[in-house]
């Protein structure tokens, strides 16, 4: 579905990331594993390599900072002479984040959304400005089902978990951004699509996990392979005119 799409995955080393660059090579692309912690980024490219001859590669990357991400993408258009998609699938975060709300403070509030929100509005923008010259160019977002409704507090009763404030203001801005960029770039050939999972299996309480799967169809808490397919829809030739959309995978929890 993708041969020899050059895909950048920011976070690329991350839980999501490191699928979603699996999935890029099993379909024929070649990712670039994009995290701002080069070491692991250079591990899964070299595990993606291993399996998927010559397709990966690893970059150091801080979508926090202008220069970081304008110098990828100098070394991308000198190496491959075009970038054909970006996934913004970073998460970053301060060392206080997840905090209930009451002993969030302002700081930490600003800081969680120029880390996580203003890093996705960079890598939009200046990806975006690359696939304008180029006249051609594919963004994802991931974003979440929180960023689309009210969380279900009950959920995290007993357990040390809370649904962070500064989560659901950062995701459902990225869900507006999607369609502001696909609407600002829709006639230059560039689409803009996001990707609103619903929560990832990752050691949580299983006192948690039961509640949340009351909610849920046949499964409850997705693995990150769950999502591994629209992103392939997303980035491939089969969703070609769609732009602009915000697609919920979450099997069912939202309704």
């Amino acid at each position: 579905m993708l041969t020899n799409k050059v895909i950048v995955i920011t976070g690329g080393a991350g839980l999501l990331g490191k699928q979603f660059c699996s999935a890029v090579a099993e379909q024929g692309g070649i990712p670039v594993v994009a995290d701002i912690d080069g070491a692991k980024a250079s591990e899964v490219a070299r595990q993606m390599v291993g399996r998927h001859q010559g397709r990966a590669e690893a970059a150091s990357l801080d979508i926090a900072s202008s220069e970081s991400i304008s110098g990828l993408i100098e070394k991308l258009q000198k190496q491959y002479g075009r970038v054909d998609a970006v996934v913004n699938s970073a998460y970053p975060r301060n060392r206080h984040y997840g905090r209930k709300m009451e002993d969030v403070t302002y700081r930490d509030f600003c800081e969680n959304l120029n880390l996580h929100l203003g890093g996705y509005f960079l890598v939009m923008q200046q990806f975006g400005l690359l696939f304008r010259k180029q006249g051609a160019g594919n963004i994802v977002n991931v974003a979440s089902i929180y960023g689309t409704m009210a969380p279900r507090f009950g959920l995290y009763d007993g357990t040390s978990m809370t649904m962070p404030v500064e989560y659901a203001a950062i995701k459902a801005a990225v869900i507006h951004l999607t369609r502001y960029f696909a609407q600002y770039f829709k006639a230059d050939g560039i689409r803009v699509n996001c990707i609103s999972p619903g929560g990832i299996c990752n050691d949580q309480d299983e006192k948690f996990l039961q509640a949340y799967r009351v909610h849920c169809g046949a499964k409850g808490m997705l693995a990150p392979r769950d999502i591994e397919g629209t992103l392939l829809y997303l980035l491939s030739d089969a969703s070609t005119y769609l732009t602009g959309q915000n697609l919920t995978v979450d099997d069912g929890f939202s309704l």
